[in-house]
């Protein structure tokens, strides 16, 4: 699978019957899926399956749906609502017959608020379904718009992101060469630690504790060793593509932890000021990789 990135958006058009209708969908970067919509009145009975469709689709990022429905008044054919004429036919029968009232005319009655039903208040069911079906189509469409805007975006994430691990593995292969990470400066450093505490006058126990410690802190080579594999685990997941986001960023935290024990154990102005040069590499990817699915 290609590498798809969180940011896109996507818009259908089209007309069922007499309604001219717009699908706009937009997406941005999040921890999780969080899917929106904004539909028109009396079409809530779309979200469920609108919803089904963004999950199947995307496996995170903030999207917002937005259905946009008007009239063509050149195809639009209102429906008598029979049911509100007949009710008000016959509230009205016993005035009209006592003659208090004069009978209505059919072009008044029709004029009164809810007479009249345009396509999308119709009551059909045929037709209810069919205008369902047209504008999840319609939203299909817009998601596969937003879709390829995500895979494009991933494609340059994933340019940018191999190149950094490029650099990492070039910055940790420089630090592995550096002056600071050779045996000989390491026994150096503890052997020149080791007599300072010589001279405080340690009980033995202390001492040897405190010599571990020295030796421990002194060797950078597991850090350096952590990191290719991080980087090793990173490009992997790079490669298999999306969803990996969340994957990919705990490799980032790690590459930045060991990034920072690479400064905090130096005593090297060499091999901090490439520590250094780690930390700025891997905060921008942890940037790059909040876009990513």
């Amino acid at each position: 699978m290609s590498l798809n990135g969180m940011t896109g958006f996507g818009r259908a058009d089209g007309v069922a019957g007499a309604l001219v209708w717009r699908w706009e969908v937009r997406s941005v970067n999040g921890k999780g899926l969080d899917a929106r919509l904004r539909l028109p009145g009396g079409h809530e009975r779309l979200e469920p399956a609108a919803r089904e469709m963004i999950r199947k689709r995307f496996a995170r990022g903030s999207i917002q749906a937005n259905l946009q429905l008007r009239q063509d008044a050149a195809q639009a054919q209102p429906a008598v609502n029979e049911d509100a004429l007949k009710a008000l036919l016959d509230a009205a029968g016993p005035l009209i017959e006592s003659g208090k009232v004069a009978k209505p005319r059919l072009d008044g009655l029709l004029g009164l608020p809810g007479m009249l039903l345009s396509a999308e208040e119709s009551d059909d069911e045929e037709a209810l379904k069919a205008l369902d079906s047209t504008l999840l189509d319609g939203l299909k469409t817009a998601l596969s718009e937003l879709a390829e805007g995500r895979s494009g975006e991933g494609a340059a994430l994933k340019t940018v992101l191999l190149e950094h691990l490029s650099s990492v593995e070039t910055l940790a292969e420089k630090a592995a060469r550096s002056a600071g990470a050779q045996p000989a400066a390491i026994r150096d450093r503890i052997k020149t630690a080791l007599a300072d505490l010589l001279e405080g006058d340690l009980p033995e126990e202390r001492l040897a504790t405190e010599s571990a410690m020295l030796a421990l802190k002194a060797d950078v080579r597991e850090e350096l060793d952590r990191l290719t594999a991080h980087v090793e685990a990173a490009r992997a997941l790079i490669e298999k593509g999306s969803p990996c986001g969340r994957k990919l960023d705990f490799q980032i935290q790690e590459l930045m932890r060991e990034a920072n024990t690479l400064c905090s154990k130096s005593a090297d102005m060499e091999l901090t000021r490439i520590g250094l040069d780690l930390k700025a590499v891997v905060d921008q990817m942890k940037e790059q990789t909040a876009n990513v699915e």
